[in-house]
């Protein structure tokens, strides 16, 4: 009913299966009457992006970069030295979707749309001359 394979269910059975893959389990939930959840961005939203963007880059530095002062960052695209090495940090070094997070949340609060603040981000790398400049480019 599934239209899986004898082998992959059998397999998913005994807990031999290494990787099911989303298709898959959306085909198994369907049949036992499952609902999937539509994906959304809300939790996402939920989440202090530009706080959890602000501590870890500030994780090694004595002075922290408080969420405040890392929305003016993003907001004019302009640094002040003493958060030079923070920035840095969080081009470099911050995981991906927590950046995402934060860029989305600045331009929710500042009520612009996030291209601007992905501009600001894209010359902050560039001026700071960080390593994953192109991804932010």
């Amino acid at each position: 009913m599934s239209g899986l394979s004898r082998q992959t269910l059998v397999g998913l059975e005994n807990g031999t299966l290494s990787d099911l893959g989303v298709n898959r389990v959306g085909q198994v939930m369907a049949v036992l009457g499952l609902d999937t959840p539509k994906p959304d961005t809300l939790v996402r939203r939920k989440k202090r992006g530009l706080w959890m963007a602000a501590k870890t880059a500030s994780v090694s530095y004595a002075r922290e970069l408080g969420p405040e002062a890392l929305e003016e960052v993003l907001a004019s695209g302009e640094v002040t030295a003493p958060f030079v090495p923070h920035l840095i940090h969080l081009l470099d070094e911050v995981p991906v979707p927590i950046v995402v997070m934060a860029v989305e949340e600045m331009a929710s609060r500042a009520h612009l749309p996030p291209r601007r603040i992905w501009r600001n981000v894209a010359k902050l790398a560039d001026a700071l001359s960080v390593h994953r400049r192109a991804l932010w480019a």
